[in-house]
């Protein structure tokens, strides 16, 4: 298909700005505004914020203004940004593959405590985040990550957001590759770097050998997932276009096996073929996705290897299906090398300051000093003796970290939602823990793997149309609740879930509807059938 006109591709020569976004980035370099952050703004308070810095450029260095308190979720799209907001921030903190020292974790953990109202959540992207920042303290917050490797750079804005990867990289024994430093290399080369710093809008990517398939590579903007070639041997699979928000689409293989050597080089071509050829013009068709679904595959990838890659591609094999249902590595497992790796899942990734704090401490006194995110918010802690298995688990249990949850609390995600997000209609963390506790007292034998993904707005950061039972946030009968979702599906079979005419439901009356939507499923489900398999399937009768 020929390339649009009017779409502001730079490759086609349009260059002027066709949004205030586009604009904002032309008249100033984003990455600049970091010294405006320490000169200026930490000196002289929240009000001397130029606004396409507060509700633009900031995002370049992770800090978003924060909802204000009590907004109602239907206030959402009626209030102007400045109506909205607090003068504080939410500041997401960059964790490349999830890899973190103990000693990091502890710097984390006191930021939080010191600067953040002892709150901080994992996301779903591996990374943390924290709330209630004041400018005042984002200089010192800045220095202390620095001190320890770890950056807030390019955590948000139109950049190559963080690399997601397998927490267990290099000492899963079932792995087929480890991405870990192929990961740190992409990541020293390209963060922070100006000629990817302005793109059409954010750019994920996934990055990993990890044989359950934890990162999602299927809805990343480019996706390496590791692959055995029969005769170049382990590498990875090439996926292009995956995202979710308001258009969800799948990531497309390309085809293209990529050998280890060559994994900088294509991640830079895909990016550069985003940046220069990605739609300009409407924000909400600026994503990668767009592009490909325009071009298609073959021809995403003959611009690839003709203008951006030093040589072709090789053909390559599509990854082997995961092991198992659950894409997350929960509970205690042997590690390559003989130790013992303890996977947790926290409260619908909410933690505080005090819990990380505890857990970087049990780290270094009973495992090897590491921890990893996990992007099901979770943390998974490394190189764990043996010996010290059983002392560790209790004391994670203690602080209601769970090592082995119900199905309900394994599968249950959660995102920001109402109490600090400007985009939110909906709270989300209390509510779906209220969920999955209640469903834990009325279905207790309930046993099939599930995933219940609870958003608080349209935008899918908890990935609401990949769940078994996707909540998304809307106003019903005039009070919070949710449109439902149902039979989304990553890997085998995969696709996004139906919605049933009219079904929504209050949040209030998620827990009911839920338990009655399960008990359906008990009783009509063919033997082995999977509950994506027979939402999609079902008469809608037995949805509602």
């Amino acid at each position: 298909m020929p390339a649009q006109r009017g779409q502001g591709q730079w490759a086609l020569g349009y260059r002027e700005p066709l949004n205030p976004n586009e604009q904002i980035k032309k008249d100033s370099d984003p990455l600049t505004v970091q010294q405006r952050v320490l000169d200026t703004y930490s000196k002289q308070g929240f009000d001397s914020i130029d606004g396409a810095d507060l509700r633009g450029r900031l995002r370049w260095f992770g800090l978003y203004t924060q909802r204000a308190d009590g907004i109602p979720g239907g206030k959402t799209a009626i209030l102007e940004p400045h109506e909205l907001e607090a003068p504080f921030f939410m500041l997401r903190i960059r964790i490349d593959g999830g890899q973190l020292t103990a000693e990091q974790l502890g710097v984390i953990a006191a930021i939080a405590t010191e600067f953040g109202r002892d709150v901080a959540d994992i996301t779903d992207r591996q990374n943390i985040q924290l709330h209630w920042i004041r400018i005042e303290d984002v200089p010192e917050i800045w220095r202390r990550l620095e001190a320890v490797g770890l950056s807030t750079t390019e955590a948000c804005g139109d950049t190559p957001r963080v690399i997601v990867g397998c927490p267990l990289a290099g000492i899963d024994a079932d792995e087929v590759i480890d991405a870990s430093q192929t990961i740190r290399d992409v990541a020293a080369r390209y963060l922070g770097d100006p000629a990817f710093a302005n793109l059409p809008r954010k750019f994920k990517s996934s990055l990993s050998g990890c044989a359950t398939h934890c990162t999602n590579h299927e809805i990343n903007d480019i996706a390496l997932v590791g692959v055995v070639h029969p005769e170049l041997g382990a590498g990875y699979d090439l996926w292009v276009g995956g995202g979710l928000s308001t258009n969800p689409k799948l990531g497309v293989r390309l085809g293209a096996f990529v050998e280890p050597a060559r994994v900088s080089e294509v991640w830079q071509g895909v990016i550069s073929v985003f940046r220069d050829y990605g739609y300009r013009r409407s924000r909400m068709h600026s994503r990668l996705k767009f592009l490909l679904a325009d071009w298609g595959p073959e021809r995403f990838r003959e611009v690839l290897e003709a203008t951006y890659l030093s040589a072709p591609l090789p053909d390559g094999p599509a990854p082997a299906a995961p092991p198992r249902p659950e894409r997350d590595h929960l509970g205690v497992h042997r590690q390559a090398n003989g130790r013992m790796y303890v996977g947790t899942v926290a409260r619908a990734g909410r933690t505080s300051g005090s819990q990380l704090s505890l857990v970087a401490e049990l780290s270094e006194r009973l495992g090897g000093g590491r921890v990893a995110t996990t992007a099901q918010q979770g943390l998974v802690l490394l190189d764990v003796p043996e010996d010290n298995v059983e002392e560790l688990v209790g004391e994670l249990e203690a602080q209601d970290l769970r090592v082995n949850p119900s199905v309900f609390r394994r599968g249950t995600l959660a995102c920001t939602g109402l109490e600090f997000c400007k985009l939110a209609i909906v709270e989300t963390k209390a509510r779906a823990v209220d969920l999955y506790t209640e469903l834990e007292k009325r279905l207790p034998d309930f046993d099939e793997p599930l995933t219940i993904n609870v958003n608080g707005c349209p935008n899918s950061c908890a990935r609401f149309q990949t769940g078994d039972i996707g909540l998304k946030g809307s106003i019903v009968d005039g009070v919070e609740g949710f449109q439902v979702h149902l039979g989304g599906r990553l890997g085998e079979d995969a696709g996004f879930g139906r919605k049933a005419r009219g079904l929504k439901v209050t949040a209030d009356d998620a827990a009911d509807y839920v338990e009655r939507l399960l008990r359906n499923y008990q009783a009509e489900r063919a033997e082995g059938e999977k509950f994506a398999v027979w939402a999609r399937r079902a008469d809608e009768s037995l949805l509602k």
